[in-house]
């Protein structure tokens, strides 16, 4: 069986976010899905999702394409998410490319491009604009 970890946010959950979840299923027999938590998410985007935490976890646990879900606490513990999940692939955003290239020993690391058009960040700055 060939095991598949990936990470994200999946903050107001779009089309991107369904195309990455499938192409990294198809990576493999079974899917493992670290989302970030709030605090990681306000660390790394200086800013709180808009859906909490536990509705984000529900969201990417109940996608056909998931086995398994967890919260993501921290970036520099990736190496010990791919132990815990015995994951044999690594599956991040391309936007990420090169970053995690480093635990090519413990996996095979792939970055997958992201969905032209869509990005969470300009679908909230897009939502504001209108709120103006």
């Amino acid at each position: 069986m060939t095991r598949v970890l990936t990470f994200g946010t999946f903050d107001v959950f779009h089309v991107g976010h369904v195309n990455v979840l499938l192409r990294a299923a198809n990576l493999g027999d079974h899917l493992t899905v670290g989302v970030s938590s709030d605090e990681l998410n306000m660390s790394k985007k200086g800013r709180y999702p808009v859906y909490r935490e536990e509705h984000r976890l529900a969201i990417v646990k109940n996608l056909a394409c998931v086995d398994d879900v967890f919260v993501e606490e921290s970036l520099e513990l990736k190496g010990e998410y791919i132990k815990k999940f015995r994951a044999d692939v690594l599956v991040m955003g391309d936007d990420w490319a090169g970053k995690f290239d480093h635990y090519s020993d413990q996996c095979e690391v792939v970055y997958l491009p992201r969905t032209p058009e869509v990005s969470t960040t300009d679908i909230i700055q897009s939502i504001k604009e209108r709120l103006d």
